[in-house]
């Protein structure tokens, strides 16, 4: 087999890949009921999905042409800026009281925070 048969079998198989992704993706963009069931499907699956076909553009850019790095900076954007509208989309969610909360943390004061128990005071001047 010579190297164009074989990068055509991988930009089939990444094709097919990037498909199932984006069908399943918005297939749970539409079966999904509230808002925050419906941001997984497309920030998760979708961004996959989409990573996959701009696989397979530069897998057959470089095989068939010249190479391009479009394809690459364009699913470098896709994977930083997916979670983080994610991430806002969920806050206004949770802002809004359309969905159900997380639950608040314990009244305890070293939650979160870089305060020691005093029972840990101990142990750590210790070490």
């Amino acid at each position: 087999m010579t190297l164009e048969i074989i990068a055509t079998l991988f930009v089939a198989f990444w094709l097919l890949v990037g498909a199932i992704f984006s069908l399943v993706g918005s297939i749970g963009l539409l079966k999904f009921n509230d808002s925050m069931t419906r941001l997984h499907a497309p920030t998760k699956v979708g961004t996959v999905g989409v990573g996959a076909l701009l696989l397979a553009s530069m897998i057959h850019s470089y095989i068939y042409g010249e190479g391009s790095m479009h394809e690459l900076l364009i699913m470098a954007f896709l994977f930083v800026t997916a979670p983080i509208s994610a991430n806002f989309i969920a806050k206004v969610n949770m802002h809004k009281k359309s969905c159900e909360t997380p639950p608040s943390p314990s009244r305890d004061d070293t939650w979160s925070t870089f305060n020691v128990p005093e029972s840990d005071q101990v142990i750590a001047e210790t070490e």
